[in-house]
């Protein structure tokens, strides 16, 4: 009996959080679909280039770039986070907020291993810029 008390009340509480708003997440952006302020300052990731073309490559060779950018905006920018489209590919990038003016880079390594022909990977930067996230591109013609 008490098991299906607590059943039904978990229950309910689910059903209940599941109405409530989801909370602010970690990165706060206010160019949404629920409309934004444009007097807000926002920051701007700005890079100077978006693709590297690694040129040719022999099997297994493992290689990186470092994209520049900038943040151009009027606020702190903050990177949350780098994803690959490929395990062969990481990303790394700056943990602290960059300052209006400040830049930094966001070093991609491509291991070449088990790949061969034309390869295209993308690297999506999430962050609290506007638009909130940025591919970047390399390429590479791997030759065994």
């Amino acid at each position: 009996m008490f098991l299906c008390v607590l059943v039904a009340l978990l229950g309910l509480t689910a059903c209940q959080n599941s109405k409530k708003d989801p909370g602010v997440d970690l990165i706060r952006n206010p160019r949404s679909a629920q409309g934004y302020n444009e007097k807000e300052a926002m920051p701007v990731i700005t890079f100077d280039t978006d693709v590297h073309d690694f040129g040719r490559l022999s099997a297994g060779e493992s290689v990186s770039y470092s994209f520049h950018f900038r943040n151009t905006g009027k606020a702190d920018l903050i990177i949350n986070s780098c994803s690959a489209t490929c395990g062969c590919t990481i990303a790394d990038y700056p943990k602290e907020r960059i300052a209006p003016g400040g830049d930094g880079y966001v070093t991609v390594s491509f291991n070449s291993a088990g790949k061969s022909g034309q390869q295209f990977q993308e690297v999506t930067v999430v962050s609290n810029a506007q638009p909130s996230s940025v591919k970047l591109t390399i390429l590479a013609q791997v030759t065994r």
